[in-house]
């Protein structure tokens, strides 16, 4: 295998990617700020600090939504920005190969946006395979997906809530649903305006889900207070927001991802099922983090739940499993594998 090798992770919330014996080299906010309607003046982290701030020439967007490219001129140009970034500090990268994760439970045509998104960049090269974003998440939680023992594993994404079932390297059942840490934002949001009329934006509702949010009733009645417009006054004013109201706003949230996990269960062949009543269900991605995420889910399905240590970087890293260990070399498949078996 090629010592040019990179794996990339095209996330809703953010990109990284994965060279071959360096590791993760890029983790940055998939986001990108344009001027005039080309000029690309900031990207990352960057241009995240810009969002709700920018003058009217300047449009500060995601790429990427629901786990798939929603704007394909913005992410080509944010990832071509990338590679020469990286190409200063990394060497040459035209023509090396690539390993894309992507989501299983999106179209043929939305999967091939992400093989042709790096065949038209800068990186240059043919050399593109496509790993089923599943598996990749399940070796970057430390799981073996090549035996015929079944795992189940639960990705809670930006946008998007992802439900697996693999064994054999393979996906025996995949459902995605619309739930993720966005929406959670957006609800905050609009409950915290039904509520004390206040205005917040997206910044503020990510700091009331990180400080607050409880998947179960909250033992203690914690509260933060937070700045933002009044609805009535049009002035700003701080309020304060307490974890039972969080609690509340996110419930039904909550019971989604339950009830998805539930539906695959329903689902998944009886021999796979014993397995993961002995190894039980694996929650990554950035909202797996949330406070009583494990004891819901034990509640709900009687079974063990394991958050993961890095729940945010599972993909990059189970990319990289793939890139170091030739054994799982048979886990990227060509773009023809992949879409016409």
């Amino acid at each position: 295998m090629s010592a040019r090798l990179y794996g990339v992770d095209f996330g809703t919330s953010t990109m990284k990617i994965y060279k071959k014996n360096h590791g993760v080299i890029f983790d940055a906010k998939n986001i990108i700020a344009v001027a005039d309607g080309d000029r690309v003046i900031a990207i990352g982290d960057e241009a995240f600090e810009m969002l709700g701030k920018t003058p009217s020439n300047i449009q500060v967007t995601f790429p990427v939504k629901n786990g798939v490219i929603a704007d394909i001129a913005n992410m080509l140009a944010f990832f071509n920005y990338v590679l020469n970034d990286l190409s200063k500090t990394h060497g040459k990268i035209a023509g090396a190969e690539f390993i894309v994760a992507a989501p299983t439970d999106i179209t043929e045509v939305e999967k091939r946006a992400f093989f042709d998104l790096v065949a038209s960049s800068d990186a240059k090269t043919k050399k593109i395979r496509i790993v089923e974003k599943p598996i990749a998440n399940a070796l970057g939680a430390g799981l073996d997906v090549t035996t015929a023992n079944g795992v189940m594993i639960v990705d809670i994404g930006a946008d998007t809530t992802e439900v697996s079932v693999l064994s054999l390297g393979g996906i025996v059942l995949s459902k995605m649903i619309p739930v993720g840490g966005n929406k959670f934002d957006e609800v905050i949001i609009n409950n915290v305006r039904k509520k004390y009329n206040l205005i917040i934006g997206n910044k503020t509702a990510e700091t009331i889900k990180k400080e607050l949010a409880c998947a179960v009733a909250p033992v203690n009645a914690r509260t933060i207070s937070v700045y933002g417009r009044d609805v009535v006054s049009g002035l700003p004013i701080e309020k304060e927001v307490s974890a039972d109201f969080v609690y509340e706003t996110l419930s039904e949230l909550m019971y989604s991802i339950v009830d998805a996990v539930r539906i695959v269960l329903e689902k998944t062949p009886p021999e796979i099922s014993s397995d993961i009543i002995d190894s039980g269900i694996f929650i990554t991605g950035g909202s797996a983090k949330i406070n009583g995420l494990d004891v819901l889910l034990t509640e709900e399905t009687d079974l063990k739940i394991n958050i993961c240590k890095e729940p945010g970087n599972t993909v990059a890293l189970g990319l990289g499993r793939i890139i170091e260990d030739s054994k799982l070399n048979m886990l990227a498949m060509t773009l023809k594998q992949t879409y016409y078996g």
